[in-house]
Parts: C-alpha cells; structure tokens; sequence
C-alpha cells in the first residue's frame, strides 16, 4: 500500500480545500491521505440544524435530495455536475496499464433495479478517512446499530432511536485492562484508526502506526492494544474477526510491514504470523475458517492456509493492487476488489481463470459486502457509487446508488434488512442507510 506520512488527523474534519474539486483518487493532491472531495464548490455556510440535515424516505420522495444537497441553489444541476464528474475524476494507480482489454471482460449489467430503498440519512455523525486506499471504517452490528469513525473518536449510531454517542476516544491515551504475564500489551495514545471490524460484540481497530486496538462493546475501557511493529512504514491495513474450524473466535491483522498476524480473542495472545512478499492490503477468512485469502501490493492475489500460512493457490487476472475482498456464505465464490477499477469473482474449486469481472464506474474497488443470505454483494468505488448486485440473476442486474462523497465505508445488517453507507465530505458527510425492499416477509422472492 501506498505509504503517506499524516502527523495531523485534525486535517480530516476539512480535507477539501482544493478548488479542483473534481479530482480523485491522485496521490500529490492529498493533504491528509484522503481522496479529494466535493463541497469546495457548495456552500457550506448554512447554520443546518437537525431537521435540515436528516432526509427522511418521505422527504426523498417529495423531491429532496437525499444528502440534503440543494441543487436548486447552485448555479449547476445535479446531472450537470454527475457528467462532469464522471468525465474528470483521476483514479490513483499504482501500476498504470492499459484497461481496454479488461473492459472487454466485464460483465454487461442491467442497471436500475432497487433492492435496497432509501430510508433515512443524517449528518449528525460523520465518517472520517485518513488514508485514501482504506475504506473498512463502518460496520453494522444490527439493523439498528452501526459503528464508524468519525476523526478520533469510534461512534456508535442507533437508528432507531435516531442518536449517536461515542464509544471509544482514541486522542487520549488509552491503557487496556487485561494484564497477564507475557501479554505482549501497551498503552497507546493519539491513534490514528486506519481500518476497522466489528462483529459478535468484539470492536477490533487497527491505527496508521501500526496500532491494534481490541474492546468488547459490553465492558468499559479497551481490553486489549498494542503495537505490532516498530517499522516506519506500518500501517495496519485490515483487521478482520472470523472464527476457526474449531469454533474459537480469532483476529487478523494485515500489515503494510507484510505480515499478517493471528490472535486469540480469549488470550489475545499472537498465535501465528505469516510473511508475503508485499505490503498486505486485505485479507478475508472464508465462511468455514479454513481458507485466508490475502491482497495487497501485487496484481496476484494469494489463497492460503489459515492455520499454517501456506499459499494453496493464485489468482490471477487483476493489473493493479487490491484492497477488498469477501466470501460469499457457500465458501465456494471469492470476490476481490482493486484499483484496476474491476471486482473479480473466483470459484476457488477452479482457479483458472474467474468466474466473472464487474465493472466500477470511475474508481478503484475499495469496498466489498455479501449480505449474509449469499442473494446481494455491495461493491463500492472510492467515492460517489455503491453498485448492489444480485447474485442469482448471475450478477447481471444490479442496483446503483447514486451520491456524492467519498465513501468510507459500507455494512449489511448481519440479518440483511439493511445497508449502510458512510460518507466522508466537510459539508454533506452522513450516514446513509437503505432497507431491503420487501413484498412480503414470506414471499421475498416475488419483490424481486
């Protein structure tokens, strides 16, 4: 992963002051390692308060815009603004190759199918980044609870009842609680949270300086924390919470000292470390525990063992570096993200070749979700789209969200009736979120 020295996170509460506000993903325009946003050229002068700043499904369907952005105040409409958009946003590459044969490989999708309806959208919490190329920063634990980062602190947003409260301050020091002898444990201050996971009431959290940060939601302070490397260039890229074959909860650590680590989540002790070749962007473990699949700075993406580290096999077919990966439930379909602006789908029993390529619309893949009955995968761009496809029409319809902002994040409640988006922008940074569309809860197959 491409490494930037970021000493001050006050910067991501105003990353976008550039006038160009048509960039993208191009690395000498960041001041903080966050992609360039919009709102330079929105006025941002207003004094919003709440009833402003929420969009209800109601609202929406009365004509506002569901970020609240007034289009009928700016000299330009929204569909203006899209096209130019589309036609200047600058995708960072890391190893610039031609895409024309990859376009050929696409799969050609029918949009505008709705899966998903809008539901409601707040500005009361706000996603922050601090590095462009991460963008694991939200998860949702319920239909009704979300965890993101906004700047230095983790907050836990309830849409039910419509309220955000922080549950974690990573600017001040932070001493974990459990202490034993050989835990290789240390308090921290000042983290910078790059990447995170949350799952089965664990809140894992890894920094820019090579931080772990582990706290379970029902218990007061941060159980376990620490720094896995003392190298300079360490950030901790990915963290992901699965269990093994056996049952026990673990955690992965993908590091861009290229390493990933194993540990307990009983113990929290290290149970193992693997080393790759390159800085490690991504790993993701599969439904049955048994399979690691691992990306990072390399066009190949690497299956291996989970208990040993041994490479089982390569999958090859993307020409840039990877940042996403997910499982579909069945353990049998792969799904890696990159910034060859493409997802791939692997059927790990045939590794030849894969088995179908979706097509972003201007920006690296940085993002992927299946929900957790295999029917939809989310893929989201570094900004503005968020692409959900469904699965049993072979991934050829697709429903496409539409908005402005870099995209921080997206979750599918762990019972599938909702999706979360989390938009990092100074002015129109929210949280969006989507219900399943339902016919009826018996026959969900007639909606679709």
């Amino acid at each position: 992963m491409d490494h930037f020295h970021n000493n001050d996170l006050e910067y991501v509460d105003d990353p976008f002051e550039d006038d160009d506000f048509f960039g993208g993903e191009e690395e000498p325009q960041f001041k903080n390692d966050t992609e360039e946003g919009l709102d330079s050229d929105f006025e941002d002068d207003f004094e919003w308060n709440k009833s402003k700043t929420d969009t209800s499904a109601l609202e929406a369907r009365n004509g506002k815009d569901i970020q609240g952005i007034p289009w009928e105040r700016l000299n330009f409409t929204r569909d203006k603004y899209r096209e130019t958009r589309l036609k200047q946003y600058k995708n960072y590459e890391s190893l610039p190759r031609s895409r024309q044969d990859l376009h050929k490989d696409c799969l050609q999708v029918e949009k505008g199918d709705t899966f998903y309806n809008f539901q409601f959208n707040t500005r009361l919490v706000k996603s922050t980044i601090v590095h462009f190329q991460l963008r694991n920063l939200l998860w949702a634990m319920s239909k009704h609870d979300v965890y993101l980062m906004q700047n230095y602190s983790v907050m836990h947003w309830s849409s039910l009842l419509r309220r955000g409260n922080e549950v974690l301050n990573v600017a001040k020091p932070i001493v974990p609680t459990l202490k034993r002898p050989g835990l290789l444990s240390q308090s921290l201050s000042r983290v910078q949270i790059s990447t995170m996971a949350v799952k089965e009431n664990l809140m894992v959290a890894g920094g820019f300086q090579g931080e772990l940060i582990c706290k379970h939601l029902n218990q007061p302070g941060v159980t376990f924390c620490t720094k896995l490397t003392a190298d300079d260039n360490a950030i901790t890229n990915a963290v992901d919470i699965y269990r093994s074959p056996y049952g026990s909860m673990r955690i992965t650590a993908a590091n861009n000292d290229a390493q990933v680590r194993i540990f307990d989540t009983e113990t929290f002790g290290c149970l193992n470390r693997f080393s790759f070749d390159w800085s490690v962007n991504n790993t993701s473990v599969s439904p049955d525990g048994k399979v690691l699949a691992v990306l990072g700075d390399s066009a190949e993406c690497l299956l291996a063992d989970a208990n040993s580290g041994k490479v089982t096999g390569t999958l090859k077919g993307h020409v840039d570096y990877s940042f996403a990966s997910a499982w579909h439930p069945d353990g049998h379909i792969l799904a890696t993200g990159n910034q060859d602006t493409t997802c791939r789908l692997w059927d790990i029993r045939n590794l030849s070749e894969s088995l179908a390529v979706l097509k972003g619309n201007m920006g690296a893949i940085r993002a992927l979700k299946f929900t957790s009955d295999g029917r939809f995968l989310a893929m989201a761009e570094p900004a503005d789209f968020v692409h959900i496809f469904d699965t049993e029409s072979g991934y050829v319809n697709c429903q496409e969200i539409d908005l402005f902002g870099e995209i921080a994040g997206i979750s599918f409640s762990p019972d599938t009736e909702a999706l979360f988006v989390g938009v990092a922008d100074r002015t129109y940074g929210s949280l969006l979120e989507f219900n399943r569309k339902r016919c009826n809860q018996y026959l969900d197959a007639i909606c679709f």
